[in-house]
C-alpha cells in the first residue's frame, strides 16, 4: 500500500482526477488554470510539465535497442536470481542555501519509507547509509549538465555503482528532478545518482508533487526504466510489454485517458514512470519490475 499524507489534496485530484500527461489533469490544463510551484508561476500545470518536469533524457531507439541486446547477452551468461532481493545503500546529500532546503532527518526518513513502499514488490530495500548537509547557494540551484552539478557530485558522491546517491536541491528551470541511467555509470561514475527538488519530499510544499514520488520516479530511471510515454505510440515504446502505449505524459490523474487509440488499453496514468500527480501514482508493472531487476543485475 502506498504511503499517503492527508495534509493536502491537490485541486486536480479533487476535480475527478482530470486529464493530461506527465503530472496534471487534462481538464485543468486545457482550461489554462495558473499553476504555481515554489516562487514560479506557469500558465497551467501542463505548461509546467512541458518545460521538462523530469530532465532525464529520452533514449533514442537505436541506443535503446543496443542496450536491450547487451542486457540479453549478459543475462544469458549471468542470469538474474530467481528470487531477487537487494539492499540499496542510500547516501542523501542535503544541499541548502542557508535558509531554504535544510531538510530534517525525519523528512529524509519519510522519503526512504516512500521508496521502500514503492519498490517492495521489486525486491529492493533502501537503507540509509549516511546523510550530509552542505551550504552552497550555487549548487542549491544546479541544473542538469552544468558546472554546478558536476562540482556538487564530484565533492559529495559516495559509494559504488550499486549505491544510490540522492541529492536534494532547488533546481533551476522549474525542474522536479533528474537521474542517470545504470549504463552511464561505467563512463561517468562521478555523475551517477538522482537529484530531486527538496520540496517534493513527503509533506513538502511542491503540491501536487509533495508525497515523495519524484524520487520514486527518478530512482526508476536510475534502475533502468524509461518514461511510460517514451516513443509515443510507436513500438517499442518504453521497452516494456505490459505498459500500454501513451503518446505524451499525463498530468493530474486523467482517468480513462487514451492517447494511442490505435493501440490496446488506456494510458498507464497510475504508473510511477508517468507524469501524473503523486496522489495518482501507485504502481510499477510486472514487466517494469523484471526490467529493472535485469538492469540492476547487469549494470549495478
Amino acid at each position: 500500500m502506498k504511503l499517503r499524507h492527508t495534509r493536502r489534496i491537490s485541486l486536480a485530484a479533487l476535480l475527478a482526477c482530470g486529464a493530461v500527461t506527465l503530472l496534471v489533469g487534462g481538464a485543468l490544463a486545457t482550461e489554462d488554470r495558473p499553476f504555481r510551484l515554489g516562487d514560479q508561476e506557469y500558465v497551467s500545470q501542463e505548461a509546467f510539465g512541458r518545460l521538462r518536469r523530469c530532465a532525464t533524457p529520452e533514449v533514442d531507439p537505436d541506443t535503446a535497442a543496443g542496450i536491450d541486446a547487451f542486457v540479453r547477452d549478459e543475462l544469458a551468461r549471468h542470469p538474474a536470481p530467481e528470487v531477487f532481493s537487494r539492499v540499496v545503500n542510500v547516501y542523501v546529500h542535503v544541499i541548502h542555501d542557508g535558509t531554504r532546503g535544510k531538510l530534517t532527518d525525519a523528512q529524509v526518513s519519510s522519503q526512504l519509507a516512500v521508496l521502500n513502499t514503492a519498490y517492495a514488490g521489486a525486491g529492493l530495500t533502501f537503507k540509509l547509509a549516511a546523510t550530509d548537509r552542505t551550504k552552497n547557494a550555487t549548487w542549491f540551484t544546479m541544473a542538469p549538465g552544468t558546472t554546478a552539478e558536476a562540482q556538487a557530485k564530484s565533492a559529495l558522491r559516495r559509494g559504488g555503482k550499486g549505491d544510490l546517491n540522492l541529492y536534494t536541491a532547488n533546481p533551476s528551470g522549474g525542474l522536479l528532478g533528474w537521474a542517470t541511467f545504470p549504463w552511464d555509470y561505467a563512463s561517468q561514475p562521478s555523475s551517477d545518482g538522482v537529484v530531486v527538488l527538496y520540496t517534493s519530499l513527503p509533506g513538502g510544499s511542491a503540491v501536487p508533487y509533495d508525497e515523495g514520488d519524484t524520487a520514486t520516479h527518478e530512482v526508476g530511471h536510475w534502475a533502468g526504466l524509461y518514461h511510460t510515454f517514451q516513443g509515443g505510440c510507436t513500438s517499442p515504446g518504453d521497452s516494456v510489454s505490459d505498459t500500454n502505449y501513451e503518446s505524451s505524459p499525463a498530468y493530474g490523474c486523467p482517468t480513462g485517458r487514451d492517447s494511442c487509440t490505435t493501440k490496446s488499453g488506456k494510458d498507464p496514468i497510475t504508473n510511477f514512470m508517468d507524469y501524473s500527480d503523486d496522489s495518482c501514482m501507485n504502481r510499477f508493472s510486472s514487466g517494469q519490475v523484471t526490467r529493472l531487476q535485469n538492469m540492476l543485475t547487469t549494470y549495478r
